[in-house]
């Protein structure tokens, strides 16, 4: 598995090696010695799977406290994934970056806890999967507006689809101190 280091230091892309012939293919989606060797040690507790058509635009969520790492993939179709960095006190705070993940290049995409999340579908549906570091928290639940101009993430949509949750979303600006992580270096 081929570690690629994003712009936005923790965020890593995961290329797994591909075998295929004939008969369809095989790669390993998850090996824990894999990823130590990047310097990651995630102990995921929950697997969740979401199926979503295009244009559905899916963030920028997070949990605060009870932090969540998320390692992503699609197993079909295709999406352009999104992490920003939400620790107050980082160096690259507000700062973003974004993947293609897809069927077709099996790529997966780890988000370490204190970044927000987000995603949309680029295909007719996407199905993507997430293996998380803690478990759903209603309590700790917390999302941010998807195009806070503050954060000029550069989508490529202009009208996604949108659940009432993402559409009543604060600005980062508005989000108060306390609901958001702290960066330790």
């Amino acid at each position: 598995m081929k570690s690629i280091e994003t712009d936005l230091p923790g965020c890593v892309v995961f290329e797994p090696r591909v075998f295929a012939d004939e008969r369809g293919y095989f790669f390993e989606s998850f090996n824990r010695d894999r990823l130590a060797e990047s310097g990651l040690q995630p102990h995921f507790v929950q697997g969740n799977v979401s199926s979503s058509t295009r244009g559905v635009l899916r963030g920028l969520h997070y949990q605060w406290p009870n932090p969540q790492g998320k390692y992503v993939s699609v197993i079909e179709g295709e999406v352009w994934d999104v992490a920003v960095d939400i620790r107050r006190g980082s160096p690259t705070f507000g700062r973003w970056t974004a993947v293609i993940l897809s069927a077709e290049n099996k790529r997966h995409f780890w988000i370490p806890e204190g970044f927000a999340h987000g995603f949309v579908a680029l295909s007719e549906r996407a199905v993507f999967t997430y293996l998380c570091t803690a478990v759903y928290d209603p309590a700790a639940d917390a999302n941010i507006r998807w195009d806070d101009p503050q954060l000029a993430i550069d989508w490529p949509v202009t009208e996604p689809s949108l659940s009432p949750k993402d559409e009543r979303a604060p600005l980062l600006a508005d989000v108060p101190q306390e609901r958001l992580p702290t960066y330790q270096p």
